[in-house]
């Protein structure tokens, strides 16, 4: 996997790029301090397959930057990090594209492993305090989901509660290739590119209600 880093503290970086390479099948191809750079680097001709995208930089932020950059088909996938732990700036990450976030003070085993689930074309939904953000930040809409079958009905609202394919699985007495099917079709109907995506529609739209049951 090739990786990019952007954050505008060079010691971030150097601690960020020393975690990351301690993995043999990895490799960080690049740096950069600014949402400018990280685009460059996303649309030049040898793109990373991952970008760890800082939110807080002068000139472009990581905000604008992932916006830009998941706008396009076949885009890198952009996992934010973050200095806080509840930040309006999050949600808004999520909305342009962003596949999950990480606090930057996490232990590096959890960073390796945020970065494998993320890489594996899944949604880093597991902390509660991501859902804690959809839930506050969402702005219904008058916009309706498309409709969907009850089981896929079910299993977005198992997505919405930060479920993993396994939990869901466990939860409605299916095997897991069935419930990914599940996740496939939803995904498909909503238009959207991943699990944190179908997420904010379903808050968005009030099919899931913050607070619900």
């Amino acid at each position: 996997m090739r990786i990019a880093i952007v954050d505008d503290d060079p010691l971030v970086r150097v601690g960020l790029r020393a975690i990351l390479s301690s993995e043999n099948d990895w490799e960080v191809i690049a740096e950069a301090d600014d949402g400018h750079a990280a685009v460059g680097l996303a649309r030049g001709s040898d793109p990373p397959d991952l970008i760890l995208m800082d939110i807080r930089m002068p000139g472009m932020d990581g905000l604008e930057a992932t916006r830009r950059i998941t706008a396009r088909d076949g885009a890198p996938r952009v996992l934010v990090l973050t200095t806080f732990e509840v930040d309006e700036y999050l949600f808004e990450a999520m909305r342009a594209g962003a596949s999950g976030f990480v606090l930057k003070r996490i232990p590096p085993k959890e960073l390796i492993e945020a970065v494998r689930v993320v890489a594996s074309g899944e949604s880093l939904l597991f902390p509660a305090s991501t859902r804690r953000l959809i839930e506050r930040f969402a702005a219904r809409s008058s916009r309706l989901l498309p409709e969907l079958s009850q089981r896929e009905q079910d299993v977005l609202r198992l997505l919405a509660r930060g479920m993993s394919n396994s939990e869901i699985a466990g939860e409605l007495s299916v095997a897991v290739e069935t419930v990914k099917s599940h996740v496939a079709a939803v995904l498909m109907k909503l238009g959207v590119r991943d699990r944190t995506q179908a997420v904010i529609a379903a808050y968005e739209t009030g099919f899931v209600v913050p607070g619900s049951p």
